[in-house]
């Protein structure tokens, strides 16, 4: 049977009928010049949305990371970050590739680390270590369980970056599903954070793309690193047109992503083959499987009922709601798993 019901990921949308239409009629010209206006209209629109100076816009939330990360720092340098960040652990070791900068790993509670924990890892002014430049958080926290930092935890972590002169850069791949829980305004992390990665193409359900926003200055400079990088859009209005129209339209409607991960988070607490449920905060649900159970046999299972889903580790399984995703197949979903036999 061919899966119809997708819970690997919310990168895995379709643009909605009405995203396709913006996409057509997009008016475009050649960004590497600065001449596509729709472009140039999503980097105005994300960049005020947080209150920042400029965005650019990139393929991919990978590249928004890594550019940022080469911005603010140099070869015998240190980035902080969370064990299980996503710029350490999925992006292809690219901090190293990309910067020769050194990671200084915190283990952080769901992906969440602290001021405390931040103030620890800055490293003393000593040849033997390397000097700590940027501080990275990301919003929400993937391999956390969709957890989340809230304003006033990052103004914590932000006071001490200040204090000691480092950066302090968001990856924001979920950063709308952050903001839609906790119904806090957007342009608050402007006051706190040097850049700030966007990514369009997750819960907002645009095809490609990711936004990196910061002070005009350094978004110059961004330009530069795109373009070594290969990132030179040309006729990329396309594109952006998504992007906007996701911006404009598919914010508020997370709350039916976190409303369908709810209901399956419920629905995995009843399930006596499953051990633990990870608090479920915003658009993703983690859960461990018995010992006894198979994770394979598991997935197998779920995929004769036409479900896919992700291995997040041993004996551990990742659903991802997003807007693909029906209230009639959630009840799909929901009537599997009760189904479901060691």
């Amino acid at each position: 049977m061919n899966p119809i019901i997708d819970l690997r990921s919310d990168t895995v949308t379709k643009p909605t009928p009405a995203m396709l239409q913006a996409m057509f009629q997009a008016p475009v010209g050649d960004d590497v010049y600065s001449e596509d206006p729709t472009v140039n209209e999503l980097q105005a629109y994300g960049a005020n949305l947080f209150g920042m100076e400029a965005g650019l816009f990139c393929p991919s939330g990978t590249m928004t990371n890594q550019i940022a990360i080469k911005l603010h720092t140099q070869p015998l340098s240190e980035v902080i970050c969370d064990r299980t960040s996503h710029i350490y652990v999925y992006e292809g070791g690219g901090i190293a590739f990309n910067s020769a900068a050194s990671v200084h790993l915190v283990d952080g509670v769901r992906g969440k680390i602290t001021p405390q924990q931040v103030e620890a890892a800055i490293n003393p002014d000593n040849i033997h270590f390397p000097v700590t430049r940027l501080v990275s958080l990301e919003n929400t926290c993937n391999k956390g369980g969709g957890s989340y930092y809230t304003v006033p935890e990052i103004a914590a972590i932000a006071e001490v970056t200040r204090k000691h002169g480092i950066a302090l850069h968001l990856d924001g791949a979920r950063v709308f599903n952050a903001l839609v829980a906790s119904g806090e305004d957007a342009r608050a992390y402007g006051n706190h954070f040097d850049t700030i990665s966007v990514c369009l193409s997750k819960g907002l359900g645009a095809p490609v793309g990711s936004l990196l926003l910061g002070p005009k200055p350094l978004i110059e400079q961004a330009k530069r690193v795109r373009k070594v990088l290969g990132g030179g859009w040309r006729q990329a209005g396309y594109l952006a047109a998504a992007g906007l129209y996701a911006l404009q339209h598919h914010v508020e409607r997370l709350r039916e992503d976190h409303d369908h991960a709810t209901q399956l988070g419920n629905a995995l607490q009843q399930a006596p083959y499953v051990t633990e449920v990870m608090p479920v905060e915003t658009n993703i649900v983690i859960f461990t499987l018995a010992s006894e159970v198979n994770t394979d046999h598991f997935l197998k299972y779920l995929q004769g009922k036409g479900i896919v889903a992700s291995s997040f580790g041993p004996q551990k399984i990742r659903f991802v709601t997003h807007l693909d995703l029906s209230p009639e197949m959630v009840q799909d979903i929901i009537n599997a798993l009760a189904d479901f036999a060691q």
